[in-house]
């Protein structure tokens, strides 16, 4: 992947170094039943990773419960910003979201508004409560941050074997097409829906969601690719690698040794996998609309 000298985004947060924050903040409680599948109806404008907990999925998914208070990490905020590959690297992905999706949302008479970015180390303090090293890269619907601990990306390789570029890149790709989602209501419309299903259900249609920002991840990808040129051989591959590394199915046979696909909230291997690619070869997001699918 070819990166280096493109242009950094000014929409990152460098928290590292600043000492973690304390406390929590409410979860989201699935109760009640009756919402199926086939009643919720997701609207995408104009028509239009991994490994973690349930619960604490759908919480920082959901964005359900009161707002947790935002004690951040404290760093003085006239120190200039980190100059290591990494962050580099982070801001320029960023950056390239940035140019991916302004277009998209303005060719359908909206205006793209992009997340910021929190690199953080260890523990953080969100809008969804606290946010751990732990938890992996996540979206925090509440105050529309992209939180990420870079520990995460030595993880993809010691764990995975998946260290590219590109596959860090559609690490972050996918976190922000959480917030597309934000953005044109999908995200709340599952989390209303998931207040009134049953766990299956809830996971179901959190099943869905993923594979959605998975799809915009290879959306992102088809069109930076086309406006930078950034790709290199083995990068698809190694995207690839990723999502089938962080299926569900595969994360529950290595940790259990069994597979319960109720109890899925990403996706299997495959799927991820299937709608990356779709994503990355329509180049439309028009094509993700995972909640109408019947085969996923």
């Amino acid at each position: 992947m070819k990166w280096e000298g493109d242009r950094e985004s000014n929409n990152v947060e460098d928290l590292r170094g600043g000492g973690g924050g304390g406390g929590g903040g409410g979860g989201f409680n699935i109760g009640g039943k009756g919402v199926g599948l086939g009643t919720i109806a997701i609207a995408l404008v104009a028509s239009l990773f991994f490994g973690v907990d349930p619960g604490t999925v759908i919480g920082m998914m959901g964005g359900g419960g009161s707002p947790a208070p935002q004690v951040q990490q404290q760093r003085d905020p006239n120190a200039p910003q980190a100059e290591d590959r990494d962050a580099r690297f982070v801001r320029t992905v960023l950056g390239y979201t940035e140019d991916a999706w302004t277009p998209i949302f303005t060719s359908q008479g909206s205006t793209y508004k992009a997340p910021k970015l929190v690199m953080f180390e260890g523990r953080v303090q969100t809008a969804c409560g606290t946010g751990s090293a732990a938890s992996g890269p996540f979206y925090c619907p509440g105050d529309q941050k992209v939180y990420i601990d870079l520990s995460f990306f030595r993880l993809m390789q010691d764990r995975f074997k998946v260290g590219s570029d590109f596959a860090r890149a559609y690490v972050i790709a996918h976190e922000v097409g959480h917030h597309v989602q934000k953005l044109v209501g999908v995200s709340d419309q599952v989390s209303r829906a998931q207040a009134q299903a049953s766990e299956t259900e809830a996971n179901a249609l959190s099943v869905r969601l993923e594979l959605q920002a998975d799809c915009f991840a290879g959306v992102w990808a088809n069109k930076t690719q086309q406006k930078e040129a950034f790709l290199e051989s083995g990068d698809i591959e190694s995207a690839l690698a990723t999502a089938t590394a962080i299926g569900d199915d595969t994360l529950q046979r290595q940790s259990r040794g069994t597979v319960v696909p109720d109890s899925f909230t990403h996706g299997s291997s495959e799927q991820r996998v299937r709608w990356f690619k779709r994503g990355f070869d329509k180049g439309d997001p028009q094509q993700c609309n995972t909640f109408e699918a019947r085969q996923l």
